[in-house]
Parts: structure tokens; C-alpha cells; sequence
């Protein structure tokens, strides 16, 4: 899959921008804060419906603008898409692929799919679960339409239940309603669940494998999905899991009560990676933390291959700067097949090892 043609209108700092991509590789370059980043977001809301940065629609439209257009001319699976999606200030975004409506963003990630790398990323082992579940969510949402349907409404239920426990003393009468919103979550919990750890699985193989090149043979990485206690085996059947998390629940219930928390759930859920058989968040060393991270992003770009017989497009935000020579070299050698955006600071030597075409951005403009 790749993406030919990128137009922009309002976009962050873009007025009105178009640009042609290289099939191969298209290297971005130019000082920071002229909107290297933003048009990488660009691409990446346009594949899934969502921003990597932003926390709202809102923040991607310009500062003196009421509105903000996406539009990527797109090729995968030997077929040829527009994918457009418009953001409003006062009202809600409005998708479509091929000039007919999309329902939900899982249209747009049935078009194509990206994998966004930056250099925060090289800490994901060192963050809190919270980054490793995101990463998670992110990939999936993108591979499987089920499971950003379930996530969505685990969400949604899950804060509903969060105020049911939060003002449920003052009114008791809103507790009445926690059992159906509990089953709801169960439900939706399992869904997450199966497919957090068939994701899982498959990261523990490819992650391993590169983690293993890249450190000379020396170190052997281990991904292992940790997910509520009541949980055995997290690829059980479906009913067997729901049945499973409704236990965990029903045991939680009193402390639920009383600390007006949503407890029990896969909203804790968490990716253990360890290396020689220690805790990586712990004992790692910066360099296998940073070396265990690029073998997580690099696998992803494999599930996805694996998934759709398509490399997913790969997008490296200023994250070659950010490795010593032997990184770079690494990373450099697993991006080849596919479609590739790298963003730098400086026109340096990537063109020449890669090939493509270099592209400039100044104060919102590409030359």
C-alpha cells in the first residue's frame, strides 16, 4: 500500500498544501516547528480516524480557520482510493472514502494502515502501562474493525459506571443500574482481551527476532500480555473469558463501592517485556531499552504485512536522530518493502542510501 498524493487545507500550520509521494521512500527535512510532524499526523489520521498528538479534532484545524481538510490519493490491494475527512470547530468531522460517507473510522482503516514511529516511542518500555496499551489499541484498531468497536464501547461504558460509583452515595438510586454496565464491560473486556493477546503472540515472535539481530545475537527479548488475575489463559474461548472477568468483577464489588473506582477490567491491562529473562523496564540499560523498542515498532510493521499481504506505509518523526550509528544501520535495513516518510532536520545522507524523493517544509509550506 501507499499513499500518492497528500492535500492539505487548514491543516495545523498548512494553508493549502499538495504534495506527490515517492513509492519507495520520501525523506521530509527541514528546521523544527515548520510542520515536518504535522503532515506525518496528516497521513496517520487519514488511515485510522485519529491523531498520535492531538487530543481533540479541534487542535488540528488552524488557528484563524473554522475548518480543516484531509485528502490522500491512496493505492492498496490493487486498487485506487480517496480517503477525505473535513473537521469542523462546531460540529463533528465528516469522512469519506471514495466521495461515499464513512460511518466510523473503521472505514478508513480498511483503505490502508500506517505504522507512526517517533522519538517518545523509544521510551515506550520505560513508561507506564498506560503507553504500552495505547500501542496496543493503536495497532489494533487499525487491524481489526471488531476490536475498535469493543474499545469504544468499553470507554463509553466505562466512564458511565465511573460516575455511577462517583455519585452513587449521594444518590443511591444510580446504583441499581451498575449490574447491566458491568455486564456490558465484561462483555466488551473479553473482546479486548482475545485479541490483545493474539497481538501479543504474534509481537513476542517478530519482536524477539529483530531484538536478536540488532543485539549481535547477545540478548534474547520476551513479550508476555498481563491482563486482571481471574484471567488463566487469555486465549481462551470467549465465553470462558467473559465468565472470567464477571468473577474478577463480582469480586471487586465492595471496593468498587468504597473507593468510587472502576476497578476491575482490562483498562489495566499491560505488555511485560523482559530481556535475558529480567524485567526491561527495571535492569534494562537505555540501549536495550531503546533496542527493545525499535524491535516492538518494527514487528507491528510485520503483523500488519502478515495480516494484509501489504507492508503497512512506515513513518519515522525525526527518530534516526535519536540512534547511535548501529541503530540507524538496523532500522535502515528492515524498512526496505514498503512505502516510507523520514523526517530530519537536515538534507543528509538518507536519500542516497534510500532512494525516493527529498522533500523541504518551511513555516507550512513543501518544496
Amino acid at each position: 500500500m501507499r499513499i500518492d498524493r497528500l492535500e492539505l487545507e487548514c491543516f495545523r500550520n498548512y494553508g493549502r498544501q499538495a504534495a506527490d509521494f515517492d513509492s519507495r521512500c520520501n525523506v521530509i527535512f527541514g528546521e523544527n516547528a515548520q510542520g515536518k510532524t504535522n503532515l506525518l499526523e496528516a497521513l496517520v489520521y487519514l488511515s485510522c480516524g485519529r491523531s498520535p498528538r492531538a487530543r481533540t479534532d479541534r487542535e488540528m484545524i488552524g488557528f484563524d480557520a473554522v475548518s480543516a481538510r484531509m485528502c490522500a490519493q491512496v493505492s492498496a490491494r490493487d486498487r485506487e482510493f480517496r480517503v477525505q475527512v473535513d473537521l469542523f470547530r462546531d460540529r463533528r468531522r465528516k469522512m469519506s472514502v471514495n466521495q461515499v460517507p464513512a460511518k466510523n473510522s473503521a472505514a478508513l482503516s480498511q483503505v490502508y494502515n500506517t505504522v507512526f514511529f517517533c522519538p517518545e516511542d523509544l521510551y515506550l518500555i520505560r513508561e507506564g502501562a498506560a503507553a504500552r496499551r495505547k500501542f496496543m489499541d493503536t495497532a489494533l484498531c487499525q487491524l481489526r474493525p471488531r476490536y475498535a468497536a469493543a474499545l469504544a464501547e468499553y470507554h463509553r461504558t466505562y466512564e458511565h459506571k465511573t460516575r455511577i460509583l462517583r455519585d452513587g452515595q449521594e444518590r443511591p438510586d444510580l446504583l441499581a443500574a451498575l449490574p447491566d454496565f458491568n455486564e456490558h464491560l465484561v462483555r466488551y473486556g473479553a473482546v479486548l482481551i482475545h485479541y490483545r493477546q493474539q497481538f501479543a503472540r504474534r509481537l513476542n515472535e517478530y519482536a524477539a527476532l529483530h531484538h536478536l539481530e540488532c543485539s549481535g545475537g547477545k540478548e534474547r527479548l520476551e513479550v508476555r500480555y498481563q491482563t486482571v488475575s481471574s484471567v488463566t489463559d487469555p486465549s481462551a474461548d470467549m465465553r470462558v473469558l467473559t465468565d472470567q472477568l464477571r468473577r474478577h468483577m463480582e469480586s471487586h464489588q465492595a471496593a468498587e463501592l468504597a473507593s468510587r473506582l472502576c476497578l476491575s477490567g482490562p483498562h489495566k491491562d499491560d505488555l511485560l517485556v523482559s530481556i535475558d529473562g529480567r524485567d526491561a523496564k527495571a535492569y534494562s540499560s537505555q540501549g536495550q531499552t531503546r533496542t527493545a523498542a525499535l524491535a516492538l515498532k518494527l514487528a507491528e510493521r510485520e503483523i500488519y504485512k502478515n495480516a494484509t499481504g501489504e507492508y503497512p506505509v512506515l513513518l519515522l518523526d525525526d527518530v534516526l536522530s535519536e540512534l547511535d550509528p548501529k541503530r540507524q544501520e538496523f532500522v535502515l535495513n528492515r524498512i526496505q518493502g514498503g512505502q516510507v516518510f523520514i523526517t530530519c532536520c537536515e538534507d543528509d545522507r538518507l536519500p542516497q542510501l534510500l532512494g525516493g524523493k527529498v522533500l523541504h517544509v518551511h513555516a507550512g509550506k513543501l518544496v
